[in-house]
């Protein structure tokens, strides 16, 4: 049994609450169990209990022992100096404060419905691939919607999480960020960072001065990313190079190192080489990317934004100096849809939070609705229990349900461990 259990006791008040005495003989009566605190010190807040004659104001700890309050140290810290009770699931020891009064305490051991017990120990010590396999199909539809609903909520909050603290460092420049979280996504998980450290290099106010010449574009993301530097055959790369050293010169610029890039087991689609000529081509030409999402009027239009058409060279080369079979290398659809999900999806949430403004959050979640659901063994794994995402919105929401609560058996805190529990 672990402390989380008698949060959810406390918090739903489903113990024996009938004739309740602190642990020194004088009765309680639980008047308001206060707010779970979730962030550092007691566990709630601005709960009222009376105790003998007298209503206490003030903050509630638990533990299982009484004496973990000693183990953690709560009484060096003047955080708990307004605990007015101590709820535990064992008094192995009294509690006092640094004036020698002692701390009331509620015990719990003999006040909790086996039933109740014995269902929180089965999820707890299930071995399932989520902890509630067995009792999953029994529990409505309606309930498990709505959870997925706040999950994908939630999991937004996290991510925009990192990207307000970017945003904030950078002065709230939100095209600029925009655009380093794109160049992050067009190296996937592979070459994520050098393209973030690369786009972190080459402000989008350098890059927007020379957004008309295609030649310049690619000569600051090549020459930045380290891969002029060397000796080439084919006239593009000598020419790219030699626009590269005039600029670096001109801007004092200082290219990334080249052994960042990784090209080993990817397919040639994939190439870094490739992705930076289509981040190229979406540089050419465009500005004010972020606009354009706020102002796109639905997924199509979002979509359309990523249309590229990178430069002749590239339609029959993967790497400089190596030609191949001529074809187009436009960015595919998963591609863009992966763009959709992890960087506009995140910036149109974060903006809406942020200004206040609501129909930028319904974007987003408009967005995830029209993507279709990944494919990947988390999935799988759901469809195993005949739970399938219709699209990314639920696939996203079932990733954070999978990876936030079932992988750490927080049942308690789950709308579907709840159901069960009841």
């Amino acid at each position: 049994m672990k402390e989380d259990f008698l949060h959810y006791l406390w918090r739903t008040r489903r113990f024996d609450l009938s004739d309740l005495f602190a642990t020194d003989g004088r009765p309680l009566f639980i008047v308001e169990p206060g707010e779970y605190n979730r962030h550092a010190g007691p566990d709630f807040l601005h709960a009222r209990v009376r105790i003998d004659d007298t209503l206490w104001a003030g903050n509630v700890e638990m533990h299982m022992r009484a004496s973990e309050w000693l183990q953690h140290g709560h009484q060096h810290d003047t955080a708990y100096d307004n605990v007015i009770l101590h709820v535990v699931l064992e008094e192995d020891n009294p509690i006092f404060r640094a004036n020698g009064e002692r701390i009331a305490c509620l015990e719990l051991k003999r006040r909790i419905p086996p039933r109740l017990s014995g269902t929180y120990l089965q999820l707890l010590h299930a071995e399932n691939w989520i902890p509630c396999q067995r009792h999953f199909a029994a529990i409505d539809d309606t309930t498990k919607l709505l959870w997925l609903d706040r999950l994908l909520v939630e999991r937004l909050e996290e991510k925009t999480e990192r990207l307000a603290a970017r945003l904030e460092a950078a002065t709230y420049d939100w095209e600029e960020v925009f655009y380093q979280s794109l160049a992050a996504n067009f190296g996937t998980n592979i070459n994520s960072a050098p393209f973030d450290v690369l786009a972190r290099s080459l402000p989008l106010k350098l890059l927007s001065k020379h957004r008309n010449s295609l030649l310049q574009i690619e000569a600051l993301i090549f020459g930045q990313a380290g891969i002029l530097d060397a000796t080439f055959s084919d006239e593009y790369p000598r020419r790219l190079s030699e626009e590269y050293r005039f600029l670096k010169k001109k801007y004092n610029l200082m290219p990334i190192e080249p052994a960042m890039w990784k090209f080993l087991r990817l397919r040639p689609a994939n190439f870094p080489t490739v992705r930076l000529a289509q981040l190229s081509a979406l540089l050419f030409g465009g500005e004010h990317l972020f606009s354009k999402t706020l102002a796109a009027a639905d997924f199509r239009e979002i979509e359309s934004l990523f249309d590229l058409r990178v430069s002749l060279y590239w339609l029959d080369h993967y790497v400089f100096d190596k030609p191949s079979i001529r074809r187009p290398k436009p960015l595919g659809h998963d591609a863009i849809r992966l763009i959709i999900a992890n960087t506009i999806v995140p910036f149109l949430f974060l903006y809406g939070a942020h200004k206040h403004e609501e129909r930028y959050k319904e974007k987003a979640l408009q967005l995830l609705e029209a993507l279709p659901a990944e494919a990947n063994h988390v999935m799988d794994g759901w469809k195993k229990l005949d739970c399938i995402a219709r699209n990314a919105y639920q696939s996203q929401a079932l990733l954070q349900l999978k990876q936030k609560y079932c992988d750490r058996k927080r049942c308690l805190e789950c709308a579907i461990g709840n159901a069960i529990m009841k």
